[in-house]
């Protein structure tokens, strides 16, 4: 079951052309490890990882639209669906290895399978509040100017 940032349940995205999906191994993963696997612990690490040509960390932009842990045999597999701000990002690969890496380090993970999709596509409205302020959003960004005469202009 995949989770908007445990928020709501998401339908599997059909595939297409312009999803990529692989899937990581993680042959050293120790389930012996002192600290035990927790989903929070997938949020977590996807806090570390940041958009390069952006400041801010990939949830906090929105990119991440589905995150989820499910048993496997011997651990856990970790299943993410994430977009990019463009299709045509020229860090998508960097990013994405970013996520699989981290995401592989955690306790009890065996695999890892990040899915890119572009459906429903990144807007600025994805990204959390500390995010636009961060960017210089201000928090009425996109609203309608005022019209004329609702204010007074005071010399």
């Amino acid at each position: 079951m995949l989770h908007n940032n445990g928020q709501e349940k998401l339908k599997p995205v059909k595939s297409r052309a312009q999803h990529q999906m692989q899937i990581m191994t993680n042959p050293t993963s120790n389930p012996d490890a002192a600290a035990p696997f927790h989903e929070d612990l997938i949020w977590k690490a996807l806090k570390t990882v940041r958009d390069p040509e952006i400041p801010v960390n990939i949830v906090d932009l929105g990119l991440i639209y589905a995150a989820a842990a499910a048993d496997v045999e011997g651990g856990k597999r970790i299943e993410v669906r994430m977009t990019l701000t463009a299709p045509g990002c020229s860090m998508s690969d960097v990013i994405k290895a970013e996520v699989e890496r981290k995401l592989a380090a955690l306790p009890e993970v065996r695999e890892v399978k990040v899915e890119i999709v572009f459906d429903p596509p990144w807007d600025k409205s994805r990204m959390s509040e500390a995010a636009k302020l961060h960017l210089g959003f201000d928090s009425d960004f996109g609203a309608p100017a005022p019209p004329p005469g609702s204010f007074k202009i005071l010399r």
